[in-house]
């Protein structure tokens, strides 16, 4: 007997073997069969979907839960524009803490808004003794005040309290860690959200280390998670590059560097398992830290890179040697030829077809890098939603000539380069059909058309929130389509984003998701 069938729906499966169906059976949280194979099977609920298109639950495969949850709980100063009005809100959240020497965490700063960054001076006015930080919305800057400056060791760089990529570390590393109790309920209060737009797993991308982990044992506020029954969703995890260390393994085994007990990707199950290694070369577009070839338009700089560039390709190196699969966060086309030239290095060491590494972002990548990926089996992580929202600024700092390359989606299906979807939530809205949609049309919440000739059809832009991202994080044998034998998630929507027009894709309603075969709304027990 099925736990499930689902009946009178308009089945997207994402399997070319059997592309649209009429019924599916769910038995024990996987998918049974489809049409004639479980119409006439009995089951203990029939769900009469009334023509509701299902698809598989979409994955978001570069996702920051912990950052998701901790920045819910943080006073924001979003959608200020003026210096004044921020400082207020700051002082407003100030008078809400504890004594001088407690820290105050403040969220949505964008100095984009403000025309300029703001200072330590300002800061300083309004702090009252307390010790400020205040995080960028691209994560890869912060800026504090006095209070925080001089507790730094004297050689971390900032600018009158403008703080950068790994100077930004020194910072957070002074409030660092947080518990494992408090990282979980930031974790369920995220992952709650991404069910609610029809996400059914995602990557975790970076914990321990690197820019935004947020404790040494941050692994186990997922365990935790998992033990209390409390994890919503399927999660991958990424380790940040930087929990490597010398491994002392065997010399037959070639493995220079490695978590404790050689862990690395493919440990774990279906819930809660280690995925790829994440690794920083450079910064961010929305920071103008990401580095590139040539200067950003208007400003005599290109970007940086995270580390010294030897440095940074040994690790990618000793990564690949390790046996991780490697998600390379990779903004720039510069950033872009260092990773390039490691992957290509390393696979030339030890060779691993296979091996599935990713760029994470890829955010400008040339005509002439195009080719390289594809030869290097490299995938590209994109995040649409960055232009959707962010698009008009990118595109006056790429120029005229540079900005069709951001974000691809056209050159890289082209190429034979797996184009994958996903959020980077926090840093920008998590909705995987808004991402769609600017997949489709290309254009930016004003209207400008970025890249026009990038735009994918509406099955390759599906393709890249379910097929892609499930091979991207090597689930492709358990999810991303909806085939007999797979796991039973899924998502249910108000309409089918095939036969609206693009521009109404966004706003489909998500009827209810799917995980492990139980509607995580209530609308049906499995």
């Amino acid at each position: 007997m099925l736990c499930t069938r689902l009946t009178n729906a308009n089945i997207l499966t994402m399997d070319p073997d059997h592309p649209v169906a009429r019924d599916l059976g769910i038995w024990r949280g996987r998918i049974a069969g489809l049409d004639e194979a479980v119409a006439s099977l009995p089951a203990r609920e029939v769900v009469d979907l009334h023509g509701a298109t299902v698809l598989p639950g979409f994955i978001d495969s570069h996702v920051h839960l912990s950052w998701t949850g901790l920045k819910a709980r943080t006073p924001s100063i979003s959608g200020l524009t003026r210096v004044d009005d921020v400082l207020a809100a700051i002082e407003d959240a100030v008078s809400r803490r504890g004594p001088a020497g407690t820290w105050v965490s403040i969220g949505g700063y964008d100095q984009r808004a403000l025309g300029r960054h703001l200072t330590a001076a300002e800061l300083d006015r309004v702090g009252h003794g307390r010790r400020i930080f205040l995080m960028h919305d691209s994560g890869h800057a912060c800026v504090v005040n006095t209070a925080v400056l001089d507790l730094l060791p004297a050689d971390v760089p900032h600018d009158d309290g403008l703080l950068v990529e790994q100077a930004m570390g020194a910072v957070r590393r002074l409030r660092l860690p947080h518990a494992q109790c408090d990282l979980a309920d930031a974790i369920e209060h995220a992952a709650r959200a991404c069910l609610a737009e029809g996400v059914t797993a995602c990557a975790e991308a970076g914990i321990g280390g690197g820019l935004l982990g947020h404790s040494p044992v941050e692994l186990g506020a997922y365990q935790l998670l998992r033990d209390q029954g409390r994890l919503p969703l399927r999660i991958q995890l990424m380790p940040g590059g930087d929990t490597l260390k010398p491994s002392g393994a065997h010399e037959q085994d070639g493995i220079p560097r490695a978590l404790d007990l050689g862990l690395r990707t493919g440990f774990g199950d279906d819930w809660l398992s280690v995925g790829p290694l994440k690794i920083y070369t450079d910064g961010g577009m929305m920071a103008r830290t990401a580095a590139l070839t040539e200067p950003y338009e208007g400003l005599d700089h290109t970007g940086r890179l995270q580390d010294d560039a030897e440095r940074l390709r040994d690790l990618i190196v000793d990564g690949h040697l390790g046996g991780w699969q490697l998600a390379v966060h990779a903004i720039g086309d510069r950033a872009a030829d260092l990773a390039l030239d490691a992957l290509e290095h390393a696979q030339r060491l030890r060779p691993r077809p296979d091996a599935r590494h990713r760029i994470e972002h890829a955010g400008l990548i040339r005509p002439d890098q195009l080719p390289r990926m594809a030869r290097l089996g490299v995938s590209a992580v994109v995040q649409p939603n960055f232009l959707r929202y962010f698009g008009d600024d990118y595109a006056t700092v790429m120029g005229e000539r540079r900005a069709p390359w951001m974000y691809r989606g056209r050159g890289f299906l082209s190429h034979g380069i797996t184009v994958v979807g996903s959020s980077d939530r926090p840093v920008a809205d998590g909705s995987p059909l808004r991402a769609i949609q600017f997949m489709v049309e290309r254009a930016s919440a004003s209207g400008r058309l970025i890249g026009p000739d990038e735009g994918l059809t509406v099955d390759e832009a599906l393709r890249a929130y379910t097929v892609a991202g499930a091979y991207a994080c090597r689930w492709d044998a358990t999810a991303g389509s909806l085939t007999p034998g797979k796991r039973a998630d899924l998502v249910v929507l108000g309409d089918d984003p095939r036969r609206v027009e693009p521009s109404r894709i966004g706003g489909i309603d998500v009827v209810t998701t799917v995980v492990d075969g139980r509607d995580t709304k209530g609308t049906w027990a499995a």
